[in-house]
């Protein structure tokens, strides 16, 4: 089992700034690229930026030049800094990531998880 547990997100005025954290544990052998999505109420969740291992990234439109994604490999996590943040923003951000874990009896396999979700608020 390969779990993420995200923190850090919370209530903040337009324009403030947070930043999400997501921790991977379990009987992981690697963890590749690793992303950000977010869902507001009656919208379908979306992605909002990515990293690969090597630390490569893409971000959406609306968030370039705002958020920043970066990674820790030997901590297995990965961050969202989300900076200038607008009422737009409000949504539960999930981390997500593609690993390759052993199992119980030794073999390995390749998988993707989520988190549970973390809620983001930017209101005045």
């Amino acid at each position: 089992q390969v779990q993420l547990v995200e923190s850090g997100g919370g209530l903040v005025q337009p324009g403030g700034s947070l930043r999400l954290s997501c921790a991977a544990s379990g009987s992981i052998i690697s963890i590749g690229t690793m992303g950000w999505y977010r869902q507001a109420p009656g919208i379908q969740r979306e992605l909002v930026a990515t990293i690969t291992r090597g630390g490569s990234t893409n971000y959406i439109d609306s968030v370039k030049g705002r958020f920043t994604i970066s990674r820790d490999n030997a901590k297995d996590t990965v961050y969202l800094q989300m900076n200038t943040l607008e009422p737009e923003d409000t949504a539960v951000y999930y981390c997500n990531a593609n690993f390759i874990a052993r199992s119980a009896t030794g073999r390995y396999f390749n998988n993707n998880t989520w988190g549970q979700g973390t809620q983001v608020t930017v209101s005045a």
